[in-house]
């Protein structure tokens, strides 16, 4: 029986506890209604019109005078500093030493062998015929007769080993070569020796000889 009576019980205390609460709300309206009204009653007759009159603007004070202008003086030229270059270093000089070249290693001639000893004459040689008969007056060169030329010619040479002359040299000259180089040429081919003769009677040569010859312009 307890157990179905209590659900019971708890919606009747539910019905009354809004009943309270909606009583509550309507006194609370009236009241609140009621009061604002009067409330409104009492603003409405408290109320007056005022004119609002605008105040004038205050009067405008004329701007400070500018203040007086201040020379701006330049600032002072300040010189820079000289610049300084550093000091220039120069390289070494690099002095190249020259190498001696090799050395030119010349042989050395071989020394010639000393000349054989001459051979020891027995008999020297001897002119064959008169020796004057080598260059005559038939000689005469024509160009040396046409320009006048005449002397004496000195002559020197050599007497090979068959008796011949050779090597022919002037050792006198007559004043012109015309008769010089007539009288050598006459000596050499005419002349005529019988050869010397060494130590064993062979024929050697190596001797040497010299004769004069005068040229003498003919008469006419």
């Amino acid at each position: 029986m307890a157990y179905v009576d209590q659900p019971a019980m708890s919606t009747r205390k539910i019905v009354s506890i809004s009943l309270v609460v909606l009583l509550h709300a309507l006194i609370g309206y009236a009241f609140i209604t009621g009061l604002a009204m009067s409330v409104v009653k009492k603003v409405a007759k408290d109320l007056s019109v005022v004119d609002v009159v605008e105040e004038p603007p205050p009067p405008v004070e004329p701007p400070p005078p500018p203040p007086p202008e201040q020379k701006i003086e330049p600032p002072p030229l300040v010189s820079p500093p000289p610049i300084v270059s550093p000091p220039q270093i120069q390289a070494p000089v690099i002095q190249t030493v020259p190498v001696a070249p090799p050395p030119v290693i010349t042989p050395t001639a071989p020394v010639a062998p000393p000349p054989p000893p001459a051979p020891t004459i027995s008999k020297a040689a001897a002119a064959k015929g008169n020796p004057g008969s080598w260059v005559t007056q038939d000689d005469y060169p024509s160009s040396s007769i046409r320009n006048e030329e005449q002397g004496t010619t000195g002559l020197t040479f050599d007497v090979n080993s068959q008796g011949r002359i050779e090597n022919c040299r002037i050792t006198t000259s007559s004043g012109s070569p015309t008769l010089d180089n007539a009288a050598c040429s006459l000596v050499t081919r005419r002349g005529r020796y019988s050869p010397a003769l060494d130590a064993a009677g062979n024929p050697t040569g190596g001797g040497t000889k010299t004769l004069r010859f005068t040229w003498q312009l003919p008469k006419d």
